[in-house]
This record gives C-alpha cells, structure tokens and sequence, in this order.
C-alpha cells in the first residue's frame, strides 16, 4: 500500500514538473499576443460595466474589512460568510455571468478597489490585498493594461496569463479587474 502511494504521488509530482516546465515554455507568439490585446478590449468593456463601477465606488467608500489581511484570508475557508460575499453581490455575479459565456478563454476574474482589497469576484483568491503587485500597481498607477507572464493560478488550480485593466470613474482610475486567460485557449491560438 505504502508504495502504491509513493508511486502515485512520484508520478504527480512529475506530472506537475511537465505541466509548470511546458508553461514556462510556452511562447506568446505574434498571433496569441493579438488575442491577448483583444481579451484585453474586451476584458476593459466588462471594467467600465456600471454594475462593476458602481461596486467598486461603494467598496472605496466602506473601506477594507477589517481586520482581514493575507495571512488571515489564506486561513479564512471558502465557505466562510466573509468569502461567499464576495461572490454572491451584483459584481461577482456579473463576473461569474462573463465567466460563464467565455468557458474556453477565461479561468478567473475578481476585482480589487483602490487600497488593493478585494470587491468581487469568482473563485475565492489567493490574497485579499493585492496592492503592491504589478497586477495592481500597474492599471491603478497608469491607467493603462498589463499583462503577466504564463503561470499556474493557485486559485482557479490552471495555467493562465494574467491580465489586468483600471476600472475608471471620472477619468481616473478607482480600481482594477483581473481576468486570467486559460493557456488551452492560447495554445489554441498558437497552433493555428
């Protein structure tokens, strides 16, 4: 039984090596940089949605949870009241919606408001306060989009590209969303 267990948990652990070793490898070709602009078009229309807009404001207004900071929320269970909130308000449920409608493209969204805390979203993240991390500070500071390198989502458990769009109000930036893309749909893309 016991090296039934090692043996399966061996063969895990190198699947996993093959798995992250082809995300590393995997190369934004001129083709899947274009579908990745054009997710980001599109990933901007959902962060001027008055639904996600108007969230966010409110959220700015209330301010973070208190007390809830990283280390908390890693502890804090996905079944948590304080988790599930963030779901099942209007914005997590346009999110899921977009989501939903895009199964093939997108793994995960959520949007953060101006302190880096958390406003909505569809899975449960891995940090509350994203504040700090260029996934943030990058549409928050230029208003402009960023796009991160393929990598495994911790909290959607695939490999994705991260991209990230200020929500504005105003004219200026009062928040961000975050929509990871699935690697399976680029590579999809590539081999075209």
């Amino acid at each position: 039984m016991r090296h039934a267990i090692l043996g399966s948990v061996t063969a895990l652990v190198l699947a996993l090596a093959a798995i992250t070793a082809a995300a590393a490898e995997f190369q934004i070709t001129p083709a899947v940089q274009s579908e990745l602009d054009k997710q980001k078009t599109i990933i901007a229309g959902w962060a001027a949605n008055p639904t996600l807009v108007h969230a966010v404001a409110e959220q700015n207004r209330r301010g973070p949870v208190a007390g809830m900071d990283n280390p908390k929320w890693k502890v804090t269970r996905r079944s948590d009241p304080a988790v599930v909130v963030f779901q099942n308000n209007a914005a997590g449920q346009f999110l899921r919606g977009q989501l939903e409608e895009n199964k093939a493209k997108f793994n995960e969204a959520f949007l953060s408001a101006a302190l880096g805390e958390k406003v909505a979203f569809v899975e449960k993240t891995t940090s509350y306060v994203h504040r700090g991390q260029p996934k943030f500070e990058v549409p928050f500071t230029t208003s402009k989009a960023w796009q991160g390198s393929p990598e495994f989502d911790e909290s959607s458990q695939t490999y994705a590209i991260q991209i990230s769009v200020p929500v504005m109000a105003d004219a200026r930036p009062i928040g961000v969303l975050v929509v990871g893309v699935n690697l399976s749909h680029l590579e999809s893309i590539a081999k075209k």
